[in-house]
């Protein structure tokens, strides 16, 4: 990967909808050029895919919950078992096993705190394996920004 590489990512990050001119006239390359660095970077996995920011408000979705979750037992089959749970429920959003006072960090996204309570009593306290959680309530985001790329 070399600095035009890393120029097409940042314009990427910023906008996936660019069109292959648009993202060739910012780091001064022609459209074909410009097409065969971003198959390459898929190719290679450096670009995994292509989505769409939504905005949790306007879903109705207005709590960011961060969970940090202590196992009962370091298995690796509590660990495949607890991994494959969290992926059936769709309001953790982000899951990271984590060093440190706990095993795991989860992010979960919910309306409000009774849908939490919810959450808590039909999905994440039914989830075998838990000694210990500790939740934190996201007051306000004060940054959330692409990947550093150096460009």
């Amino acid at each position: 990967m070399d600095k035009l590489d890393r120029k097409i990512l940042s314009v990427l990050q910023k906008n996936a909808r660019a069109s292959l001119q648009e993202v060739g006239a910012v780091v001064g390359l022609s459209a074909s050029p410009c097409w065969g660095r971003i198959k390459k970077m898929e190719e290679a996995g450096v670009i995994e895919g292509y989505t769409v920011r939504l905005n949790p408000l306007a879903l109705g979705l207005g709590d960011t919950v961060l969970v940090m979750v202590t196992l009962d037992s370091h298995s690796d089959n509590t660990l495949e078992k607890f991994g494959e749970v969290l992926a059936s429920i769709p309001e953790v959003v982000e899951a990271h096993l984590v060093s440190g006072e706990y095993d795991y960090l989860l992010r979960v996204v919910v309306k409000d705190t009774r849908d939490y309570e919810r959450l808590l009593r039909e999905k994440l306290y039914k989830i075998r394996g838990i000694r210990h959680s500790q939740s934190s309530f996201v007051l306000r985001t004060l940054k959330k920004a692409d990947l550093p790329l150096g460009v």
